[in-house]
């Protein structure tokens, strides 16, 4: 169990790979990322995840817009959830056919800076920070250690939290360096990302063998991808971690059953952490083991 005793769920909304065709339930437009996230609050969640997408199409969507407007929503109901918003779209690169050295379709790669101006402008409580560099399918996400220590120092200025999130060994000995020079400050918070291909596969033993690269002192989270999911729930409480669910991560209850909404992945969770023990922590109770304003 965690030091504390209370054990944060996050619930990851929307994610930006998971396609609407996949399941209608899926939250597309602000009002539905808002709603999906209130709900999940209710069912126990102390942190919200958030993407956004483009609401005529669905697809992954950076609009500073579209952000704005999820966070007003969230914060007109609900003032204590955590708001967490990622940064990871903007660092996809697709090799075109005819010449490997030329982005192709579906490539997202921006210039760091771009990649957190809506946290600069919006202020969440946290943004995601990713670390890795992969191959992802056919494509190749690139995180370079320039790009992640502007990225990382724009944060820092803006006054919000980087939740610094790790799909392999590389990247958790990139995070220990960037401790180590100052980019970032202890004792930090992580993200261990298993399940995804060709990174950390969700397994107990990949879990402990990540959490033992973490810094001494880190606050951290391990989930899974797809089935993994709940397995995960139990496997990170095991090994003093908190959980995240979420539609971005997986879409079923059980094989073949489709979850209706976030806030039934959330509740599934809690029930798991409560069986085994565990206390979940409300959004104060996070607020203040993360050192953020109640």
């Amino acid at each position: 169990m965690t030091t504390t005793g209370k054990t944060i769920i996050t619930c990851a909304i929307t994610g930006n790979l998971t396609k609407p065709e996949q399941s209608p339930y899926l939250p597309i437009t602000p009002e539905q990322i808002a709603t999906s996230a209130l709900e999940a609050a209710e069912a126990g969640a102390a942190i919200a995840h958030i993407h956004v997408r483009d609401p005529a199409t669905g697809r992954p969507s950076m609009s500073i817009d579209l952000y704005r407007d999820v966070v007003d929503r969230i914060r007109a109901r609900n003032k204590s959830l955590v708001i967490n918003l990622t940064t990871g779209p903007g660092g996809r690169f697709v090799p075109s056919i005819e010449d490997p050295r030329v982005a192709g379709p579906g490539t997202t790669l921006l210039q760091p800076e771009k990649r957190v101006e809506h946290i600069e402008l919006l202020k969440p409580d946290i943004c995601t920070l990713d670390l890795n560099t992969m191959n992802s399918g056919g494509e190749v996400v690139i995180n370079t250690p320039r790009n992640v220590r502007i990225m990382a120092e724009r944060m820092k200025a803006a006054g919000v939290l980087p939740e610094i999130e790790l799909f392999d060994s590389g990247d958790c000995h990139l995070a220990r360096d960037l401790f180590a020079d100052g980019t970032l400050k202890g004792p930090g918070l992580f993200s261990l990302v298993l399940g995804v291909k060709y990174g950390f596969s969700a397994t107990p033993e990949t879990m402990f063998y990540a959490r033992s690269l973490l810094p001494p002192g880190a606050i951290w989270s391990g989930f899974g991808i797809g089935r993994a999911e709940f397995p995960m729930v139990a496997q990170a409480w095991l090994l003093g971690g908190h959980v995240r669910v979420g539609m971005e991560d997986n879409l079923y209850m059980s094989k073949g059953v489709l979850a209706k909404t976030n806030a039934e992945l959330v509740a599934h969770a809690a029930s798991i952490l409560k069986s085994l023990g565990a206390s979940v922590a409300t959004a104060a109770d996070a607020r203040a083991m993360l050192g953020l304003a109640q």
